[in-house]
């Protein structure tokens, strides 16, 4: 392979990293900032919270995935996110908080050295896998349509350039809807006077407290809920795209790393799930063993936007978020329909992956936990009642 050729090759892979992190950080930053605020944090600790999870979440995706050269993504935790900002500020304020998240981490960290809870977590059908994967891509897939009805002008310049690219330069066709993509916003999106002042984020050190109130509403649902509608998830993505896991390590990795942000008042990592199809994907690479790039890049960028909260925050705050969403499913139309594809392939286990889609999809929350979780639960128990009953 030629100079010319290798960096062509590695182009693409780059590109979608980078895009998966664009995606990740700008579809939830806010939310992280208002769960940290509601749970009692002060602008400067929410700040810091949002710029050690980044540093953290970069820093994992670029070693991990340089390592085993694997594409293994790793993002915050968004229902994590959302559950923590249903909770309130508890008994303690936000120190208890940091320590409801060490708690977590150590409970991460501890599923990981239990070799059988892990295992549990990697023994999923892959029909399932295929269903609860294609059934969380479908919300952002659906977005370049709403996105065409609800602001034509900006999101058909997109989708005309990814369809162009899909005709002339198909391996190159989601880059080229995200350069045009870049030209529009850049184009369109007003910052507000004074986003340049005091841009720089830094760190605010939390130490953490530990109180019965914060361990019993915080850290066992948040542990839960990351486990159930993040962990399992991604490692449902990886599992999809082809790539085996021992997710053992990872939760080890990922409870060390939410141990440290803790104490600087960063809510819990974790594998990605939605990002992680952008990166383990078709669209990363055709080649499976050459998407390993992709979430490199993904950390670099993680990195740059942690460095530069305040301004990416801005700029990203300023953007119609259904147009960051709308490039978003166009990256993962091509993850959609191989999902559905091994979902249905096996006659078998057609209905129960149907069920599994369908649950996925509907964007249920029971208890804290999320339609991902209960979609799976779903599909597995009707896969057994119909096992069950074929002898019969």
């Amino acid at each position: 392979m030629t100079a010319s050729a290798a960096r062509s090759d590695y182009a693409q892979p780059i590109l979608a990293g980078i895009l998966a992190a664009i995606v990740g950080y700008a579809s939830t930053f806010t939310l992280m900032l208002a769960a940290l605020s509601a749970a009692g944090a002060s602008p400067q600790q929410a700040g810091s919270g949002l710029f050690s999870v980044c540093i953290a979440i970069g820093i994992l995706n670029i070693v991990v995935a340089w390592r085993v050269r694997t594409p293994i993504s790793f993002a915050w935790t968004t229902p994590g996110a959302a559950f923590l900002l249903t909770v309130g500020e508890p008994m303690g304020g936000y120190p208890a908080v940091a320590g409801a998240f060490l708690a977590c981490a150590a409970l991460i960290a501890l599923t990981g050295f239990i070799r059988p809870l892990a295992r549990l977590v990697a023994a999923i059908p892959s029909a399932l896998a295929n269903a609860m994967l294609a059934g969380m891509l479908l919300a952002l897939c659906l977005a370049p349509v709403e996105a065409v009805a609800e602001m034509p002008f900006l999101a058909l310049p997109i989708l005309a350039a990814w369809a162009l690219g899909l005709r002339f330069a198909r391996r190159y066709a989601v880059p080229i809807a995200v350069a045009v993509t870049g030209i529009v916003l850049a184009t369109t999106t007003n910052l507000p006077a004074g986003t340049f002042d005091g841009a720089w984020p830094s760190l605010a050190f939390v130490m953490p407290e530990f109180t019965l109130d914060a361990l019993i509403r915080i850290a066992l649902p948040l542990y839960v809920v990351t486990m159930a509608s993040q962990n399992l998830p991604g490692v449902a993505v990886m599992k999809a795209n082809g790539y085996q896991l021992q997710p053992a390590p990872i939760f080890v990795l990922t409870g060390f790393a939410s141990a440290a942000t803790a104490f600087f008042g960063g809510i819990t990592s974790n594998l990605a799930a939605i990002t992680a199809a952008i990166c383990a994907g078709p669209e990363a690479h055709p080649d499976p063993a050459r998407r390993w790039p992709a979430p490199v890049s993904a950390g670099f960028t993680y990195l740059a936007l942690g460095s530069l909260a305040s301004l990416a925050a801005a700029f990203i705050a300023a953007s119609p978020p259904l147009l960051i969403q709308a490039v978003a499913g166009l990256a993962l139309f091509s993850s959609l329909a191989s999902s559905l594809a091994g979902a249905l392939a096996d006659e078998d286990s057609r209905l129960p992956a149907i069920l599994t889609f369908v649950a996925t999809a509907s964007g249920i929350t029971i208890i804290g936990v999320g339609a991902p979780f209960w979609g799976l639960v779903g599909g597995i128990v009707l896969l057994i009642l119909l096992r069950k009953a074929r002898p019969a």
